[in-house]
């Protein structure tokens, strides 16, 4: 069975969000101009199908270099091969700004185990102390029936 055969909803689940696009297309206008509810699905569908063409085009090139993954070089050249080159430095200027606020996050999350003032050993330390007292807990709310009925691969052994 094919992707494609799972009828409108299977279509949905690879469509872009409705109201985001609509919200962008909102954005876009000016305030003297509305835009018809046909006229916003029938950018929504343009969207979409755009997208898919970029992604078979990528997927295509990425299968010719025989890779199993889908990098932003495949993207763009795709958008080149499709004849879309004037898109080509706006989206590498994206992209690569993605790339400096991914950095920026993964600093964030380093400098933040660093503040800790503790070595990476005296927080697996500190862990498995939690999670023995944790066990010591559960085990003192036990009743006596559920004790025995403990099988002894579970009991005694960390």
């Amino acid at each position: 069975m094919s992707d494609y055969e799972g009828g409108p909803a299977a279509d949905d689940d690879l469509s872009l969000p409705r109201a985001t696009v609509y919200k962008l297309i909102g954005e876009m206008l000016p305030d003297d101009i509305a835009c018809a509810k046909d006229t916003r699905d029938l950018l929504l569908d343009c969207c979409n199908e755009f997208i898919h063409l970029i992604a078979s085009e990528s997927n295509e090139i990425c299968e010719k270099e025989a890779k199993k993954t889908i990098a932003a070089e495949h993207v763009l050249a795709a958008l080149h091969e499709l004849g879309f080159e004037k898109y080509v430095t706006e989206v590498q200027e994206a992209y690569n700004e993605h790339r400096k606020q991914q950095t920026k996050d993964r600093g964030r999350k380093s400098a933040k185990l660093n503040q800790l003032g503790m070595s990476e050993e005296e927080l697996l330390r500190s862990q498995e102390l939690l999670f023995a007292q944790a066990r010591m807990r559960l085990q003192s709310q036990e009743t006596p029936d559920q004790a025995s009925e403990s099988t002894p691969a579970s009991t005694g052994t960390q």
